[in-house]
């Protein structure tokens, strides 16, 4: 998809520092931040929500590398979330996880 940020991030057409990176995942942190900690995991290939998935294989890849991130950086306690659709509060329609941490995380969330 041509006009999606989050692909424009992943074919490195828009500059990040990745936070992971391998060869179907990439993490970055967020460009506004909802906790200290919150970084975005999304996959390489474009999926516009959870909706679209198929073969789950990729929602194993977003969760090893929410994994590999969080014992990388010593996060030992942490929200993921994924939003599918408008009224949910997904923004940008590139499936993704959001790893939320650094500050106690209330319930409900929104």
């Amino acid at each position: 998809m041509t006009d999606c940020i989050f692909c424009k991030i992943a074919n490195k057409e828009i500059p990040t520092t990745p936070v992971y990176e391998d060869e179907k995942v990439i993490a970055f942190n967020d460009l506004n931040p909802q906790a200290p900690v919150h970084i975005l995991v999304i996959p390489k290939k474009h999926y516009s929500s959870l909706k679209e998935i198929e073969d789950f294989s990729v929602m194993a890849d977003l969760f090893a590398a929410v994994s590999k991130i969080t014992k990388e950086k010593n996060i030992s306690d942490f929200r993921t979330v994924i939003n599918t659709g408008a009224e949910a509060g997904q923004s940008v329609f590139h499936i993704h996880v959001h790893i939320l941490a650094g500050r106690p995380l209330k319930w409900p969330p929104g």
